[in-house]
């Protein structure tokens, strides 16, 4: 035995010598000496049924570990490696992260414009490379948001940069689905909701849709208390299984359970054939009104709908609507669903945005820095829809924001509380399959957080 293996030892040494590949020297050492003895010891029976026991003994020869150097010699090396794109990015950074090695691939990127703008760092983007194992490019994947807004939350677009077999490169974009995946979190409240949310790992969208879902029931900024409890499921949005880094990667809250100074309030997220959706309790009553209270989600009254003095006119007008103090950059989302009517420039509403929510009720947003919407284009309650800014004929940054119904004017926030959400078109059966797939989803998510606190 002794001069088999000084016999296999020499061969490999020799093997080395004229394969001098680091992977295969690691591997020599540790095959040199291999053998092993293969048996079995049936299972103890019950007194009384003893069963013969049989032992079998049998040596295992490994092949020559010349022959296993060489199959591992020849073995085809890949590297797989995925990364974000960051705000700093130029091609030699962006390459080296990803493990590539290739001057020919650097130099394409630099000069192709269709693979440029890839690393236009206000553009979220995630990248796949594919390389051999001594770095030179196989395949480099790109994903970034759908090109038209309208499939923002539905699609993404697939840039793929491949050999062309002629020492040159080419690429392919496509739009392609995004995939949902069902994602389950829990947390208790210590400071606040939001400072909880972030702890248990939950988007902010999924925070506010929370938060918005128990609103009627839960004052969040007055009665949320140390202690409360919450339990989710939600959607998880996906390109090409990894998970997106814009629109916070986040569908609907599907299912969740608040707990609040001990009571439970349990609401789910239900779907018609037609797409409508709406929050609803486990009895199938709406848990949201048809307009939300407010077109952002912090922001302060600044000038009601009342007269006032006319900060650049100087006289004193019917100011027809709402103003929101905040930051330029703020989003801004629509209240209600609807189809946008109007998105561009307006004299001295500056950049605006307005939504025709049905035959009756329409809203204006005014003062916009940014428009994220065309006309045509149907939003759901809650969508992006712009940011605030102080164009048009604005003293600093703000929003204006109008309420009509059969173009009368309102007051926005008396026309939130007085209306509630329209149910989607669901039947008692199906609510009643939606409310059992909430409780097991909730109980699911309740778990979680009951081992995290073990």
């Amino acid at each position: 035995m002794t001069g088999w293996l000084d016999r296999a030892a020499e061969n490999a040494h020799k093997f080395a010598q004229r394969n001098p590949r680091a992977v295969a020297a690691g591997v020599m050492f540790s095959l040199a000496g291999f053998a092993a003895t293969a048996f079995g010891v049936a299972s103890p029976s019950a007194p009384g049924t003893e069963i013969a026991q049989q032992i079998v003994s049998e040596d295992v020869q490994p092949l020559p570990v010349h022959e296993q150097l060489e199959a591992l010699a020849a073995h085809q090396l890949e590297l797989n490696r995925s990364t974000a794109g960051r705000a700093n990015d130029t091609v030699d950074r962006l390459l080296s992260r990803l493990g590539v090695s290739d001057a020919s691939a650097a130099a394409f990127l630099r000069r192709d414009r269709s693979v440029r703008e890839l690393l236009d760092g206000k553009v979220p983007r995630l990248f796949t490379a594919r390389a051999d194992e001594s770095g030179r490019l196989k395949e480099l994947v790109a994903r970034t948001p759908a090109e038209r807004q309208d499939q923002i939350t539905t699609h993404f677009t697939r840039v793929t940069l491949q050999p062309d077999g002629h020492g040159g490169w080419k690429v392919n974009r496509e739009q392609a689905a995004l995939e949902s995946q069902v994602r389950l979190g829990s947390g208790t409240v210590r400071n606040s909701l939001f400072a909880a949310t972030d702890d248990a790992g939950l988007p902010d969208t999924i925070a506010t849709q929370l938060s918005e879902m128990f609103s009627e029931e839960v004052d969040f900024h007055r009665e949320i208390k140390k202690g409360d409890t919450f339990s989710v499921a939600y959607e998880t949005l996906t390109a090409d299984g990894e998970p997106i880094t814009w629109n916070e990667g986040a569908g609907h809250l599907l299912a969740a359970e608040y707990i609040n100074r001990g009571r439970v309030y349990q609401g789910m997220w239900v779907r018609d054939a037609m797409g409508r959706g709406a929050y609803v309790g486990m009895d199938g009553q709406p848990k949201q009104r048809s307009f939300l209270a407010s077109p952002m989600e912090f922001s302060r009254v600044t000038s009601g709908f009342a007269m006032r003095m006319h900060p650049i006119l100087q006289t004193m007008r019917a100011h027809q609507g709402v103003d929101y103090g905040a930051p330029v950059g703020t989003p801004v989302r629509t209240v209600g669903s609807g189809v946008v009517d109007f998105a561009g420039w307006r004299n001295g509403y500056g950049n605006v945005v307005e939504i025709q929510h049905d035959g009756e009720r329409s809203t204006l947003y005014a003062h916009l820095s940014r428009i994220d919407v065309h006309q045509g284009e149907r939003v759901d309650q809650g969508t992006r829809i712009g940011a605030v800014g102080a164009t048009g004929w604005a003293t600093g940054p703000h929003l204006h924001f109008e309420f009509r119904i059969r173009g009368v004017h309102q007051d926005p926030l008396q026309v939130a509380k007085a209306t509630q959400s329209p149910m989607a078109s669901v039947s008692r059966a199906e609510l009643q399959q939606f409310a059992i797939s909430a409780r097991t989803q909730i109980a699911a998510a309740r778990s979680i957080g009951a081992v995290r606190a073990e």
